[in-house]
């Protein structure tokens, strides 16, 4: 990997610089054109750009859906390199969440004019949603206050932990996950530039595992290589602690046809020998229950039960008894069918 890397000619490619930085850094888009999804999105903050007329933004959704990324690249578009660093503010709300960070460094920043330099100031909030309701209400204020010369930019997972006084003052856009058609481009590309060995199982093991999340998907491609060389469905369930699809078809197999102690015992082993947690094997099986042709008023048994034992794991209670919940769920389902038939 690192020999195709030095093959290529010095600031060609990215992997020829930076090599030691994480995957995640190493290929996060420089500019607005690098960027693969929303594009309705970005033509339209391009606009913005273009006519000057930049509004503040608040921009939310799951996390590794080009957020970040976004603001960033629209900030370099701004602000060349001698002026970048005098014209933005980029602060990490998880690290500053108080109501000092909102009258200390961001009042300081956006309340003076730079100099020989004309635009506004930008100030970047990421993780906002992180911030308390007294950070946030101080902010109402500053936002309201120096508008002529600063945007502020909030980027947020949850919408609903944003104070309705902050949204309103800002323009909205929705990162939604990024879909497998988008995703996969993306990751070929990596995988070029890094010479990483991945099989086509593999490559759909990691669009299934990351949910449209980029950032989590080349997490787990840099890692299986690392760990295992070449990346197949195997190595990276094995990576990422989840239980493969044989794992689950063989737990299914237990609880519905075996005795309790036998179907108990079994899965008791698999989890111990695989490190499975007992969450990930429920949601694997949950998609399982949609599919399997089960009579409606079974199903809705079967997946209350489920729920329950869900919410019970979330509250810290013990996955040994909760296991037992659950196998027991699916042995009253298993002789509920046996009876109606």
């Amino acid at each position: 990997m690192e020999r195709a890397a030095a093959a290529a000619p010095a600031g060609r490619t990215v992997a020829g610089r930076n090599a030691n930085l994480p995957w995640v850094e190493k290929y996060r888009p420089q500019t607005l054109s690098d960027l693969i999804s929303h594009q309705d999105i970005l033509s339209t903050i391009q606009k913005f750009i273009s006519e000057d007329r930049l509004p503040h933004l608040l921009l939310y959704g799951p996390p590794g859906t080009g957020k970040t990324s976004t603001i960033l690249a629209c900030a370099k578009q701004l602000y060349k390199d001698k002026a970048f660093s005098s014209m933005v503010l980029e602060l990490n709300a998880s690290d500053d969440r108080g109501i000092d960070i909102v009258r200390g460094p961001i009042l300081n920043f956006a309340s003076t004019r730079s100099i020989f330099k004309k635009g506004f100031k930008l100030v970047i909030l990421d993780e906002a949603d992180a911030m308390t309701q007294d950070a946030q209400n101080a902010l109402r204020r500053v936002i309201e206050k120096f508008t002529e010369n600063t945007r502020f930019c909030l980027i947020c997972n949850y919408l609903s932990k944003i104070i309705p006084a902050l949204q309103s003052r800002c323009t909205r856009f929705r990162f939604g996950p990024l879909t497998p058609e988008l995703m996969v481009p993306r990751l070929q590309h990596v995988i070029e530039e890094e010479g990483v060995d991945v099989s086509d199982d593999g490559m759909k093991a990691l669009v299934t595992l990351s949910n449209g999340d980029m950032r989590r998907s080349l997490n787990i491609l840099q890692s299986t290589s690392m760990a295992f060389g070449k990346v197949t469905e195997e190595t990276v369930y094995t990576c990422t602690g989840q239980p493969l699809k044989s794992d689950i078809a063989n737990i299914l197999d237990w609880m519905l046809n075996q005795d309790f102690t036998t179907a108990y015992r079994n899965i008791m082993e698999l989890k111990t020998l695989k490190g499975l947690a007992l969450q990930d094997i429920l949601t694997e099986i949950h998609l399982f229950v949609h599919r399997v042709d089960f009579p409606s008023s079974v199903r809705i048994q079967l997946l209350i039960k489920m729920a329950d034992v869900e919410h019970r794991l979330a509250a810290g209670t013990s996955e040994k008894i909760q296991l037992g919940a659950l196998v027991g769920a699916f042995q009253v389902t298993r002789d509920l069918i046996t009876a109606e038939a």
